[in-house]
């Protein structure tokens, strides 16, 4: 009987090869939530970042963190054109460990929701849906109408998940740049990356002072006490 030839390095595991994620920064503000996550990816050690900027993004990028495309795409490994639909990750054939659209326009989240991959952020996470891969939407608008209720309905049915930007208090941040890092490291966590950005919450310790509040919380006359 015969057997079919075997192309060399077939196989997902024929080669040992770094993790790679997809990062995506459309047109919703909050341009930071991207460029932190590929500094933060790649300060993890070996990860392989793929990056997409919709038109809409960079023009964010850079009147928010007055970045040119060039430079924001070179916090990634490889970059591609928004407009490229025949780049490598629009297969699936292309292992890849994740996606992550950082931040998702509400534009971006309706095209995603409906299949109509007419570029390729569309497209790449439409195949991380069909394959089955972690697929993070930091969906960026307020407030939110029916129809963004329901796009993110549909996609957290198709197996993507909704993750709105939404800061958090309890670790008193201090600067914006805890503020955008508290919520990257959950989004890590969701990705299985080890990383030092927002300790686990362990509880209120029953007895323990409470800690002080920070100085722009105090400098605002805002209260202090619980309850």
């Amino acid at each position: 009987m015969s057997t079919l030839p075997v192309r060399p390095g077939a196989g997902r595991d024929a080669a040992v090869r770094p993790r790679r994620f997809i990062v995506a920064i459309t047109g919703a503000s909050g341009a930071v939530y991207g460029a932190r996550l590929l500094a933060h990816l790649r300060a993890a050690g070996g990860i392989e970042t793929h990056l997409v900027v919709s038109s809409a993004g960079a023009l964010n990028a850079h009147h928010e963190l007055g970045l040119k495309r060039n430079q924001l795409e070179a916090m990634a490994d490889v970059a591609h054109s928004v407009n490229d639909i025949g780049a490598s990750i629009a297969s699936g054939s292309f292992a890849c460990d994740g996606m992550i659209v950082a931040p998702c326009s509400a534009k971006s989240l309706a095209a995603i929701a409906s299949g109509y991959a007419d570029n390729l952020v569309a497209r790449a996470a439409d195949v991380s849906l069909k394959e089955r891969r972690p697929l993070i939407l930091m969906v960026r608008e307020a407030p939110l109408h029916l129809v963004h209720l329901r796009n993110m309905e549909t996609v957290t049915q198709m197996g993507a998940i909704v993750f709105p930007p939404v800061p958090a208090f309890y670790q008193h941040p201090a600067t914006m740049e805890e503020v955008v890092d508290h919520t990257l490291g959950r989004v890590l966590d969701l990705l299985k990356i080890e990383h030092a950005l927002a300790p686990p919450w362990t509880g209120f310790a029953r007895g323990a002072a409470v800690a002080p509040a920070p100085a722009a919380v105090r400098a605002a006359g805002l209260p202090l006490t619980n309850g």
